[in-house]
């Protein structure tokens, strides 16, 4: 069996107008002519949706990063995904939720993970639909796990379903 050479990743370019820091830099000043500034390659490989996530947050000063989170949704966000054609104008939208006070860090701002609900609650959720979350906590809160297990049993759950959902 021949060996493979371990592929390694390439160095990131800092001089690659395409690089994250120097697009949020830009959009940092405001530079709403840095798109026009691309040649036609790198506007293909352009990403707005980038400018949106990394431009809603940064770090240390929490004002400021109170102010891009509110002034990106304002902005950029709310009709983002009409203007999907036009690479220019989603540009200059998240430019205009910038402050203009500087150069600040960005970081990315990732896809909220699922939260599981535990077997208990789940189980409530099936045989009452229109309750909400909160409601069941408060249900599960007021009443004692006896209490509880009595309902569970009274709707037929065997010893091993009893078990999975109240461990």
């Amino acid at each position: 069996m021949a060996r493979t050479k371990a592929t390694t990743k390439p160095k990131p370019d800092y001089n690659d107008p395409l690089h994250i820091s120097n697009e949020m830099a830009a959009l940092d000043r405001k530079d709403y002519e840095y798109y026009d500034k691309l040649d036609d390659e790198q506007k293909k490989k352009f990403t707005p949706y980038l400018m949106l996530r990394w431009g809603s947050c940064v770090e240390g000063n929490q004002e400021a990063a109170q102010y891009y989170a509110v002034a990106m949704n304002e902005f950029a966000n709310q009709n983002f995904w009409e203007i999907n054609r036009h690479k220019k104008l989603q540009w200059m939208a998240c430019c205009a939720a910038s402050p203009g006070i500087g150069k600040q860090r960005h970081y990315w701002l990732g896809a909220a993970k699922k939260t599981s609900v535990d077997p208990l609650k789940k189980f409530i959720m099936e045989q009452f639909p229109s309750t909400k979350l909160s409601e069941i906590d408060l249900l599960i809160q007021q009443n004692s796990a006896e209490a509880i297990l009595e309902w569970l049993q009274q709707h037929g759950l065997d010893n091993k379903m009893l078990t999975k959902i109240l461990s």
